[in-house]
């Protein structure tokens, strides 16, 4: 079969599906000498088999857990809703801005999905959302998508500012303990 009804049948965009097969992700398929990409029907199969979307719910805490619960089972609702077929579903805690959150990186690191559902931007990252999509050859689908540019801006100039305030603050504390404990080695 052609790419394009191989990238339709998974719903791949062809974009993606292209950039499968020069990765060499699509196992026998080949180029005829008009240009045209062939995908064998086995493929097609092993593939499915293989992939589906993968659901990611983030908070920032464990105090958030049934928050984290409740976005879950939204996911689930809209990937369901949709035919989507749930490989996993991911649930965890850490800050948007922590870039080494391991349930995400290891599953980037696979590259075994279709897709990654997220409810918001921010429950994948807080910055550098664009690199992520690019990064995923665009398969990153967010439930609910901020079309207005203006509330985004102020959306990551909040989260700059908590960013350093967070890095701010932790460097306080860490030299307010380690001046406790060079006191309190000092008494013995």
């Amino acid at each position: 079969m052609k790419l394009r009804d191989y990238a339709n049948k998974l719903g791949l965009t062809y974009r993606t599906a292209w950039n499968h097969f020069n990765a060499g992700l699509i196992d026998g398929a080949y180029k005829i000498p008009n240009g045209t990409i062939i995908v064998p029907e086995k493929q097609l199969d092993e593939k499915k088999e293989e992939y589906g979307v993968i659901l990611y719910a983030r908070t920032s805490s464990s105090q958030n857990k049934k928050m984290l619960e409740e976005q879950s089972k939204r996911l689930e609702s809209y990937a369901i809703a949709r035919g989507y077929k749930i490989k996993k579903t991911i649930k965890e805690f850490g800050s948007g801005l922590n870039d080494s959150r391991k349930q995400l990186t290891t599953i980037l690191k696979e590259n075994k999905y279709d897709k990654i559902i997220v409810e918001h931007k921010d429950r994948l990252t807080r910055f550098g959302f664009e690199w992520f999509r690019l990064l995923t050859n665009d398969r990153i689908e967010v439930i609910n998508e901020n079309k207005e540019k203006d509330e985004d801006l102020a959306q990551d100039f909040i989260a700059i500012i908590h960013s350093f305030s967070a890095r701010l603050y932790g460097q306080r504390k860490s030299k307010r303990i380690q001046l406790e404990i060079k006191k309190s080695l000092n008494k013995e």
